[in-house]
């Protein structure tokens, strides 16, 4: 009876370990296509992954996008075919306890240096959708007060008081 059990204990912590694996998979899949979408200007492909609702945060401190923003924003550039190429260097891909929501992080190459994206997907029916992406620069702690320095500091205006 104990080896029953023992092998049932196995079986099932395998099953989960490869269905978290498969998950991983798959939306490790989904921002691959996402990024090479932008990259072969595939304007269409590239939003189709973003929810209706989701929200684009770029590197300067205005871009806070909703959607439809950042598609409008993006037009131009996609239409120049002057999208962007972000290939990943690495990326963590953690899961919710139901396997619905996700999240990740990620060091891309876009050929000038190190971005960082880091983002929140949801699984609707039965595809996954991006509900929030963060794209930063990553700066070495050893040039963080020379970087800090460069930038222009001007406050942030919130919503209610433009």
């Amino acid at each position: 009876m104990k080896k029953i059990l023992t092998l049932t204990v196995t079986f099932m912590f395998s099953v989960m370990l490869f269905s978290q694996e498969s998950l991983k998979l798959e939306i490790n899949t989904l921002i691959d296509s996402w990024h090479e979408a932008a990259a072969i200007n595939d304007q269409e492909g590239y939003f189709e992954k973003i929810d209706e609702h989701g929200i684009y945060i770029g590197t300067d401190s205005s871009e806070v996008w909703t959607r439809q923003e950042f598609y409008d924003w993006s037009t131009p550039h996609f239409q120049k075919e002057n999208g962007w190429a972000f290939k990943a260097q690495s990326r963590n891909v953690y899961l919710s306890d139901d396997g619905r929501m996700a999240w990740f992080d990620e060091l891309l190459d876009y050929g000038k240096g190190t971005l960082r994206g880091s983002g929140v997907l949801a699984k609707k029916d039965t595809e996954w959708r991006i509900l929030h992406y963060v794209l930063s620069v990553p700066v070495p702690n050893d040039k963080f007060t020379e970087v800090m320095k460069l930038i222009e500091r001007k406050p942030m205006l919130l919503e209610d008081e433009k």
